[in-house]
């Protein structure tokens, strides 16, 4: 494994967006959703998690259920 000071700039990206994920998940969810507005849905996937797209996917599908 790497050393801090031998990461890239995405590297960095990326561990930090984990630890932001990790130590504050209801922000990141309302961040998610945030930027899905704009349309861009590998930062809402991303930003989300598994378990928050995985609800997303189901409220998706009960919803179309409903309809039906």
């Amino acid at each position: 494994m790497m050393n801090k000071d031998q990461e890239t700039p995405e590297m960095i990206r990326e561990r930090l967006q984990r630890e932001e994920q990790r130590d504050h998940a209801a922000g990141t969810f309302k961040n998610g959703l945030d930027r899905a507005q704009f349309g861009n849905l590998g930062e809402l996937a991303s930003s989300l998690g598994w378990i928050g797209t995985g609800v997303v996917i189901v409220v998706i599908i009960a919803v179309f259920v409903w309809l039906k």
